[in-house]
């Protein structure tokens, strides 16, 4: 008698154990009773039928992050390795939307390949349209694209799509080294064409410079030049002045003028003779040569003489 009372109690104690249920911050339980869906258990101590209702499934509310792997093939035949990461959660913690994810699925694994499986397919789909070199470049348009549809799908099932990223698009060895092949002919392409472009600026500087340096010279060398014309001008106007002078002088100690010319001449001589660097000139030193030199400057004399008189 006391035998049957104790295993009478370890029963009923059993029962009254197995009649409460706790249930994780973050969790949802959904029970079912002789297989049919009961009702919802959340955080916290929950009391249940003991022996009929039961715990058929604990769902998590919280957010949920899955790395994916997967293939594509272009247009072009191309090979095209993705690796994305997908985060989602339940929509929301309606009785409904619990029912759909505790029951639309047989298991976690059954709804992780089909999950996998729409992301694949959708992403397949779209990269069949493109070629190999349009992929890298259309990392964003894919991502939108996957997320337009996977989110429809995802909220039939009773989920939300929060957030889905492209962390790594590659290709076949061979591919990937003909891109880089690529990229780096491109690059030594566009450093042949910079060092051309400063070549070119360089030597359209130097000449700009030249150029400017033979204007700053010939803009010298002209006012150079009309420097040296208003100094021989000068020169010549001081020389009449003087030659005016010394001829009145001359004339009022009634002197013949043509004795300046003559001395002129001689200074010239010696000028020639002092200052001579290689050159020679001839003179004509014979009686006629100077006599027709004094009948030239007698005459320049005559002519100066009319000038003044005048």
């Amino acid at each position: 008698m006391n035998v049957f009372l104790i295993i009478l109690g370890v029963l009923a104690l059993i029962v009254i154990l197995s009649s409460f249920v706790t249930v994780q911050q973050g969790n949802v339980a959904v029970t079912t009773i002789f297989g049919k869906y009961n009702r919802m258990l959340f955080p916290g101590l929950n009391w249940k039928i003991p022996l009929i209702e039961k715990v058929f499934k604990k769902i998590s509310i919280q957010n949920r992050s899955v790395e994916l792997e997967f293939q594509a093939i272009t247009v072009d035949q191309a090979n095209v390795y993705f690796k994305a990461m997908l985060l989602y959660s339940v929509w929301n913690q309606e009785e409904e939307t619990l029912k759909n994810v505790a029951f639309k699925f047989m298991d976690e694994r059954s709804f992780m390949q089909a999950l996998v499986r729409t992301i694949e397919g959708s992403i397949r789909g779209f990269v069949a349209t493109k070629r190999q070199a349009e992929v890298l470049g259309l990392r964003k348009d894919i991502t939108e694209h996957v997320k337009e549809q996977i989110d429809k799908t995802l909220e039939e099932w009773g989920f939300h799509l929060l957030d889905l990223q492209m962390n790594d698009i590659t290709f076949d060895e061979v591919i990937m080294k003909s891109m880089a092949q690529v990229v780096a002919s491109n690059n030594l392409k566009a450093a042949a064409e910079n060092e051309g472009q400063a070549l070119l600026i360089t030597k359209t500087k130097a000449a700009e410079a030249d150029g400017n340096a033979i204007k700053i010279a010939a803009e010298a060398e002209r006012q150079a030049a009309q420097l040296r014309g208003m100094g021989v001008a000068l020169f010549r106007e001081e020389v009449a002045k003087g030659m005016t002078t010394a001829a009145k002088e001359m004339q009022q100690a009634n002197l013949d003028t043509s004795v300046i010319l003559f001395s002129m001449w001689t200074e010239a001589i010696k000028n020639f003779a002092e200052n001579s660097k290689g050159n020679v000139i001839f003179l004509d030193g014979s009686s006629e040569g100077m006599d027709q030199t004094m009948k030239q400057m007698m005459a320049m004399n005559k002519l100066m003489q009319t000038k003044m008189e005048k």
